[in-house]
């Protein structure tokens, strides 16, 4: 069973709710993000370059790591790596965020250390790199991948699947504030990775599951 990212879990009632409740959130960016994207497209050459990690992606999206038969959706995991980097595995933000999915090593270290404590021997890697990742570790797109994985299906349990929330603890950190009331974090950046990721979320469904109807949040 895939775990249930509601992709279209923000609906403008529910928008207009948080931003009646708190307007001083800049929900309202949120929407405008999420219309900007919304009928996105992905370019050939990007559909390319993607599908080079076709075989990781698949590989550790299947794998369930919190919930037995509940796992990460690899367009989900496609769309993530095309919004944060373009496909490029040298990839490095402002903030030394690393490779495909932009990773911080802090963040990757103690989800490194996590999978290495479950003594599974992952294809494509080996599990002394887990035990002490290293910076130049993130570049590399098996574990790079893996990583993305497993904290996209830990955030994805935690926050029972809403795409706002998973991609909000993925940028903006797990315990940001606003989590707890369940918003996302109040950050342009957020919002627009939310946006984009929705996007490219919803073009790849449509063209891998054969989608004959577009779904949207408005």
């Amino acid at each position: 069973m895939m775990s249930p990212l509601k992709h279209a879990s923000l609906t403008l009632s529910l928008c207009l709710a948080y931003i009646f409740l708190f307007p001083q959130s800049g929900l309202c960016n949120l929407k405008i993000s999420l219309k900007k994207y919304q009928y996105t497209t992905i370019s050939f050459s990007s559909l390319e370059k993607i599908s080079r990690y076709d075989h990781l992606i698949s590989y550790y999206s299947n794998i369930s790591y919190f919930r037995p038969d509940h796992k990460v959706s690899p367009d989900f995991i496609r769309a993530l790596i095309l919004a944060e980097s373009a496909c490029d595995p040298n990839a490095v933000s402002e903030k030394k965020a690393l490779g495909l999915a932009q990773i911080l090593l802090s963040t990757g270290k103690e989800a490194a250390l996590e999978l290495s404590r479950t003594n599974v021997p992952f294809r494509y890697i080996d599990s002394e790199r887990l035990k002490n990742l290293q910076e130049s570790d993130l570049f590399d797109p098996a574990i790079n991948i893996l990583l993305t994985c497993y904290l996209i299906s830990k955030y994805n349990y935690k926050f029972d699947g809403k795409l706002e929330l998973v991609l909000s603890a993925w940028n903006a950190g797990v315990n940001t504030e606003n989590l707890i009331f369940g918003l996302p974090a109040p950050y342009d950046e957020t919002y627009e990775l939310i946006g984009k990721v929705n996007g490219y979320f919803l073009y790849l469904l449509d063209q891998n599951k054969g989608y004959e109807k577009r779904y949207s949040y408005y």
